[in-house]
Formats: C-alpha cells, sequence, structure tokens
C-alpha cells in the first residue's frame, strides 16, 4: 500500500474513515418505476464500499421531488427497507455510507406528477435546448410554478420525514443535495430566485428555505453526520448568476455556524462552467468552514493528491473513474491501470450490465 495523502485515515462524526477517497453520488437509474432500491444496487454500492465515505445516488425525499426515470426514492416504507437492505451489506464490508436527498424542482416535468407542473423558485424555465427525459420519453423543459410558502413549509416536513426514514434505513449519515440546479440550488441563485418575499431578493433571503431545511434535518440527525452539496462554478440546469461568489461563500458560512459535519463542493469544471468569473476554488471555502471539505469533478489521483497536500481539501470525491473501476482505491494505491469509461449510453437505466458487472483488476 502507498502512503500517500489519499490513504491517510481521517475522523468523521465518531469514525475513522480508511482513506479519503469519497463515491461521488451518481444517478443510475436502476431503481425502476417503483423507486424501490433492488439488490443490484447492493451490488454497486458494496463493491465500491472499499472508499472512505460512500454517497449514494441522488434519492427522492417524496413524490413530488422527482424528475429523473428510475431513481430511487427514501419516502416509503418499502424504500426504507430497500436501503436497509443494502446498507447491511455496505457496513458487512466495512463501508460507510450517506444518503444524498434530493429534490428536483423545476429540473422535472409535469409527465413525473400526473399533469401538475414542477415546482421551483420563481416560475422561469430552464433554458435548455436539450429536455428532459420524462416516462413518457425527451420533452422540452415546461415553466414551473413558483412555489407558495405552504408548498415550502411542506417541502421542509418532507425533508424532516426523509431524514427519519434514512435514520431507519441504518445510513451513517445525510447530505442535502444544492447543487447542480436542483430545487435547493434554485433558490439560491439570484437568476432562478425572482421572488420579491422573504425567501427572495437578498442572499440572506435566498438561503432561508435550505437554512429552514437544514434546521429540520438537524432535528433528527447530529449536525457532524450531515453534510451539503454545493456547485459554485456549476452551469448545469442553467445556473449562475453574477453574485455567486458572493452567494456561495455566505452559504458556506452558514453552514459552519451549524457545524455541519462536511462541505461538498463540486470546485471542478468537468460538469460545465457559467463563466460569470474566475472559479471559485477550494481555498476559499477552506477559509470560511471548519468542517471536513470534500472536493469534486474532474479529478485524477495526481490532483486529488496536491489538493490534500496543500491542505485545500480533506477528501477528494471520485465519480466516472469508479463506475469501471468498482476498486479504484485498490488501483490508485497499488498503481494498476484504469479500466477506461464505458459508452454513456449504458449509464442510465437497465439492469446489471454496464453498472454493478464492471470486474475488480486482477494482478498477474
Amino acid at each position: 500500500m502507498t502512503d500517500k495523502h489519499l490513504f491517510k485515515p481521517i475522523e468523521w462524526a465518531g469514525n475513522t474513515l480508511k482513506n479519503r477517497m469519497v463515491l461521488a453520488p451518481l444517478t443510475r437509474g436502476r431503481a425502476g418505476e417503483s423507486r424501490v432500491p433492488i439488490s443490484i444496487m447492493g451490488d454497486y454500492y458494496t463493491q465500491r464500499a472499499s472508499g472512505g465515505l460512500l454517497i449514494t445516488e441522488a434519492t427522492g425525499i417524496s413524490s413530488e421531488a422527482n424528475g429523473w426515470v428510475g431513481a430511487p426514492g427514501i419516502y416509503t416504507d418499502e424504500m426504507v427497507q430497500g436501503w436497509k437492505a443494502i446498507n447491511e451489506r455496505v457496513h458487512k464490508a466495512d463501508g460507510k455510507i450517506v444518503l444524498q436527498m434530493w429534490h428536483t424542482g423545476r429540473a422535472s416535468h409535469s409527465d413525473f406528477h400526473n399533469g401538475e407542473l414542477p415546482l421551483s423558485a420563481s416560475a422561469i424555465a430552464i433554458n435548455d435546448d436539450g429536455g428532459i427525459h420524462t416516462p413518457n420519453g425527451k420533452k422540452p423543459f415546461e415553466v414551473p410554478r413558483a412555489m407558495t410558502k405552504d408548498d415550502i413549509t411542506r417541502t421542509v416536513a418532507d425533508y424532516k420525514q426523509a431524514a427519519i426514514n434514512a435514520k431507519e434505513a441504518g445510513f451513517d449519515g445525510l447530505e442535502v443535495h444544492a447543487a447542480n440546479g436542483y430545487l435547493l440550488n434554485q433558490f439560491l441563485d439570484s437568476r432562478s430566485n425572482q421572488r420579491d418575499d422573504e425567501y427572495g431578493g437578498s442572499v440572506e433571503n435566498r438561503y432561508r428555505f435550505l437554512g429552514e431545511v437544514l434546521n429540520a434535518v438537524l432535528d433528527v440527525w447530529p449536525a457532524e453526520k450531515v453534510g451539503v452539496r454545493l456547485s459554485p462554478n456549476g452551469v448545469f440546469n442553467d445556473m449562475g448568476a453574477d453574485d455567486f461568489r458572493e452567494t456561495f461563500l455566505y452559504v458556506a458560512k452558514q453552514l459552519n455556524a451549524l457545524k455541519l459535519g462536511y462541505l461538498h463542493v463540486m470546485d471542478g469544471l468537468a460538469f460545465g462552467f457559467h463563466e460569470r468569473g474566475e472559479p471559485m476554488t477550494l481555498a476559499e471555502f477552506r477559509a470560511v468552514f471548519d468542517g471536513l471539505l470534500i472536493g469534486n469533478c474532474g479529478y485524477d489521483q495526481a490532483t486529488a493528491e496536491q489538493r490534500i497536500a496543500d491542505e485545500d481539501a480533506d477528501m477528494i470525491a471520485f465519480g466516472r473513474p469508479w463506475i469501471t473501476n468498482p476498486d479504484l482505491p485498490a488501483r490508485f494505491a497499488n498503481d494498476y491501470p484504469l479500466a477506461p469509461s464505458d459508452d454513456m449510453s449504458r449509464w442510465y437505466g437497465g439492469g446489471a450490465e454496464g453498472y454493478s458487472d464492471y470486474p475488480a483488476y486482477k494482478a498477474e
């Protein structure tokens, strides 16, 4: 084994994580129409349990939160039991796993909601000609319905119930997804949020919804076991506003005041960059956040090692390389060659093929 930085243990929430490699959340759509986690998902996560921390694929907190074909949920007893079976297997394999809590907001379609429009901060559609994959085929994004205060109150309650369900399912912690242009990010972003009430306008107001969600979650889980994901540089789902730096530094300071266990920042530009200024760096977040800092997006072993060596990050999340290399930590540790990335058409939906059928490296 190597003594490189990625393989130095680190403390998180009363646990000693065996390395500093984090499995990034990767939406793979294997749960089917029921959205109940299934056994091949257990295969997938168990195969990757050699990581220091596993973050699940984005998981719907309610039926209203859905916007991705085949993505799992955490809002029925069957879903809870499905995740519980997976978590038991991950723990038996000496892994630690947290649930990423998700509400897609306007990055959804009425086809997911029996004809009801998706929700967002304001009635502003995603500007993307690519459209969205719905249960009835690919369609253009719709103009969402701006959430009322009752909608917001109900959604906060949904997050709290999802947090309760996650504890019942045996997760080691939670990650609140406030990135990549989904609902909470839509409230943070001053282009998608054009509200004139207490949830819009100033950065303090735009943060309010996320703050209420976190307060609800922290009624259920200790702060050290809760993380948040942000994508300050991201353009995905039509994100990016001129005041992005002010916004995300303010958000990070509020998360620090809550003493959250970690902050997961998509600082890399591999997922697209909004080009509204110089990209934000991990060092900027390190200056205002005291908990574990996780970098993400486009990292390879060398750049990950450098970020940790420079003390800009405590851990680094890897996504695409871990799809075709289930034993990615061993490959990095032993300088084994990496399997190349697979055809992207195999990433979403289907069964074991292109998901849990990639072999570990066998040294000759």
